[in-house]
């Protein structure tokens, strides 16, 4: 879900014409007014790449024609993909690349390793947290973007990448030769709560979202799980076909799914599920947030329309499009919006364009993570619709929860300390990652239960105002003791343990995630579940916004 400019080749142009031929063919002034455009077209292509005051590649001219093209649909999601994007894509959506296994994030000006993923060639050579890759065959990676990094660290299975890092604690440079394998991004990750609730975190919707899925669901179940939290808050989507067999997961066999609409109504689809719910009276809440979108939506508009989970979170992201890919010749493709989709209620949740972009809401504070808080539209612009029980749901402008639960957001000396560490370019998450990678090395017996402690936090300050050289007051650091232990629980998580118990520490202080939790341990079914969402919206005397 890239909101960028897309590019388009002749060749699309060409596709189009024979798609629409019989039109054209009825109506003959409309196409010698096109053949008359496209030789305007390249007149004006041969006199800039001819006569233009600075020397212009022709190639250059029309990429930079189809991407005005493109840009004059005004919409974000049909995109021109070239070859190295079309492997980006395809990696979204397979979750293998050729690469080494690590997770990497710029800090300071340097590619630095924040995880490293089990079972792959970056461990097994002994690459690790904190790591600072300064260079890669040779050429320094001073200055690299994350990007950079990416396309040059990733490869064919089997070519040795040579890498030079600087370790924490470690006096020389480490040179390491690691042989890429094929890495595949597992797109799930579980675990227990307490009081049997399990915790589902669904990352994408590659095409192995829902095997991934059910296989998590079926091992909390085995350690006792009686209901499952399914985080889907910042899940972008993927592929369309994932997020009914995901919903499939849930619902009846025969019900509806979605529906796309297209152009050309003959090519409109119904998608039901095809295999029957394999967890019939499990509670589930489902959580989502303004970056929840497209498959994400589609997975939580069929279990909101069907009564068959109870939404928690804030609005979702409004992407009610649907993408198909067209082959054009280089190796390149058009990944073209072909379709809108609609919830079995029948309601489209498609957040309106402008300027060419998604119109996102506007205002908001600023969470516990960094990301801006958005508040849902005013219910009373969108048109209602209705459950299979009856309850009212919203169409436009995304997925209105059934509950509505917004994340802890700074307080106002939280966001002074913020703005005092940005004052030395200092991000907190990056200032605790890196004292964590410190401390982990120093404290080598430190349990996965840990509690942040006074003398931890005197050290991080001690960091904080020598190390870092940011000037902070000791008042300001003490009222923002709240934000700052829950960073370094974390990212000493992080550090010692890795992404799983980094996402435990994550949820400690998230209120949706608390809600869940309270709700699921009153009641052992979906229906109950759905009744206590109402007498608590009936005890408030408002409607869901």
């Amino acid at each position: 879900m890239r909101l960028r400019r897309r590019w388009v080749t002749p060749l699309a142009v060409a596709l189009i014409a024979l798609v629409s031929g019989g039109w054209l063919l009825q109506q003959g002034t409309a196409r010698e007014d096109a053949y008359a455009q496209s030789r305007l077209l390249d007149e004006v292509l041969r006199l800039i790449s001819e006569r233009y005051v600075e020397e212009t590649d022709p190639a250059e001219l029309y990429r930079m024609a189809i991407e005005g093209l493109l840009a004059e649909l005004g919409d974000p999601y049909t995109d021109f993909l070239d070859r190295e994007e079309w492997q980006d894509l395809q990696l979204s959506t397979t979750g293998n690349y050729g690469g080494l296994g690590i997770r990497i994030d710029e800090q300071d000006g340097w590619i630095t390793v924040v995880s490293v993923l089990p079972n792959t060639p970056a461990e097994r050579r002994g690459l690790m947290t904190g790591d600072r890759i300064v260079e890669v065959g040779g050429e320094s990676a001073e200055g690299w973007s994350t990007t950079d990094a990416v396309q040059i660290l990733r490869g064919p299975k089997g070519s040795v990448v040579e890498l030079v890092v600087v370790r924490p604690g470690v006096e020389r440079l480490i040179e390491l030769a690691i042989e890429r394998d094929e890495i595949h991004v597992i797109s799930v990750k579980s675990f227990m709560l307490d009081d049997g609730v399990g915790f589902v975190r669904l990352e994408q919707f590659s095409r192995e979202a829902r095997g991934e899925l059910q296989a998590a669901i079926d091992a909390l179940q085995g350690a006792g799980a009686s209901s499952i939290i399914l985080d889907l808050r910042g899940n972008p989507g993927g592929l369309l076909e994932e997020g009914i067999a995901v919903a499939d997961l849930f619902l009846p066999r025969g019900v509806e799914v979605v529906e796309t609409r297209s152009r050309n109504t003959s090519e409109n689809q119904g998608f039901t599920a095809p295999s029957g719910e394999a967890y019939p009276g499990l509670p589930i809440v489902v959580l989502v947030g303004p970056y929840s979108a497209s498959a994400s939506e589609i997975v939580a508009g069929a279990l909101q329309d069907h009564d068959r989970a109870l939404i928690i979170g804030t609005t979702t992201f409004g992407k009610g499009l649907v993408q198909t890919l067209y082959p054009l010749s280089g190796g390149n493709y058009l990944k073209m919006t072909t379709a809108r989709w609609y919830t079995p209620s029948g309601r489209t949740i498609q957040k309106p364009f402008r300027d060419g972009a998604l119109e996102l809401l506007a205002g908001g504070a600023i969470s516990m993570e960094g990301d801006p808080v958005h508040v849902a539209d005013a219910l009373e612009n969108r048109e209602t619709f209705y459950t299979d029980a009856g309850r009212v749901v919203y169409g436009g402008g995304g997925i209105t929860p059934d509950i509505v639960v917004m994340p802890d957001t700074l307080t106002t000396a939280e966001q002074r300390f913020r703005e005092v560490l940005a004052e030395s370019d200092l991000a907190l998450r990056d200032a605790t990652f890196r004292f964590s990678v410190h401390w982990v090395r120093d404290h080598p017996d430190l349990g996965e239960d840990f509690e942040v402690t006074p003398a931890i936090r005197q050290a991080f300050y001690q960091f904080l105002t020598v190390d870092e050289e940011a000037g902070v007051a000791r008042d300001l650091y003490d009222d923002a003791a709240g934000w700052v232990d829950w960073e370094l629980g974390i990212r000493l998580a992080q550090a010692a343990f890795g992404e799983e118990a980094s996402l435990k520490r994550t949820l400690r202080r998230q209120p949706q995630v608390s809600k869940a939790v309270a709700l699921l341990r009153q009641t052992d079914t979906p229906q109950g579940l759905l009744a206590l969402a109402a007498s608590e919206s009936a005890a408030a005397g408002a409607k869901p916004n």
